[in-house]
């Protein structure tokens, strides 16, 4: 690829796109935050003034945007992707939306003769600033070989089926992660309550089976009252949005996810919705009069 298109620098796509000037990659780069664009011109990227310009102006393009509507107006709004793109660009979105979304989007690029991946990522801005995300692919294997190479140096990518698969495999992993988060928090409170030291609970039970990645950054924070993003309740609740209509159009329970979704808003109805997801922590503090800070 001669020259990479990033549309969406925020607090994923910024260092997603600095990792790739890092690795010496050509990009010209659109944000609808104009300081955002320029901070990555003076990282060594080109300056594009719409979707329609970067796709336009490069060989493959990546949008990481915050939900559905804003890859749909990125790509099919005026000035946008599709207006710009040319038979055989591959576009592939990075950003956290509803499968039938990618699948429409995907569709609709189909038809200029462009290919579509979905690629949502997990493990937050720390991995997105490391360049060790996990990237989780929809889409053909052939579109998937043209770009796993440039994946790699965002983080480490896995093929999971056709186009939406990608999506299907992230939401999945939003209500596990809500849910590991929550439990964490219960059993923490739980062992406060009780006189014991969450900390060295924590320190005792890692190594197990109760041991998760979750509990090892989450936890951490949980002690020392540090809820800077991270991952945006916000954004976690958008992600459970989608898990819960999906889950519904499919007539699946998920008893489990409801309940988190409740506690995220609980969480942003008391002004927290900007915190990071381990802000789980300050509601079971609050549903049982506690602290868990050390």
């Amino acid at each position: 690829m001669q020259k990479i298109g990033f549309v969406g620098l925020g607090i994923m796509g910024k260092p997603m796109a600095k990792n790739l000037l890092a690795a010496g990659k050509s990009l010209v780069v659109y944000d609808i935050v104009p300081a955002a664009v320029e901070e990555l011109v003076s990282a060594g990227a080109e300056k594009g003034t719409s979707p329609r310009d970067v796709a336009e102006r490069s060989e493959m393009v990546i949008t990481m945007l915050p939900n559905s509507p804003h890859v749909k107006e990125a790509v099919c709004g005026k000035d946008g992707i599709l207006e710009g793109v040319k038979k055989g660009q591959i576009v592939v979105d990075m950003s956290s939306i509803a499968p039938l979304v990618s699948r429409e989007i995907g569709a609709l690029l189909a038809e200029k003769g462009a290919e579509m991946l979905d690629a949502p990522v997990s493990g937050g801005q720390e991995k997105a600033e490391k360049g060790t995300l996990a990237i989780m692919v929809g889409g053909s294997q052939v579109s998937y070989e043209k770009v796993k190479d440039i994946l790699a140096f965002m983080g480490k990518s896995t093929l999971v089926g056709d186009l939406g698969a990608g999506q299907t495999t992230k939401l999945v992993n939003q209500s596990i992660v809500a849910v590991n988060i929550a439990a964490v928090a219960e059993g923490m409170a739980f062992a406060k309550k009780a006189g014991v030291d969450p900390e060295k609970v924590f320190n005792a039970i890692r190594g197990g089976l109760a041991g998760s990645q979750c509990m090892e950054d989450k936890a951490p924070r949980m002690f020392e009252g540090r809820y800077n993003p991270g991952f945006r309740i916000n954004l976690h609740i958008k992600d459970l949005t989608n898990v819960l209509e999906t889950s519904r159009s499919l007539h699946v329970s998920m008893p489990l996810t409801a309940q988190l979704m409740e506690m995220f808003q609980n969480l942003a109805a008391d002004g927290h919705e900007t915190l990071d997801h381990g802000a789980l922590g300050l509601f079971y503090e609050k549903l049982n009069n506690l602290s868990l800070k050390k």
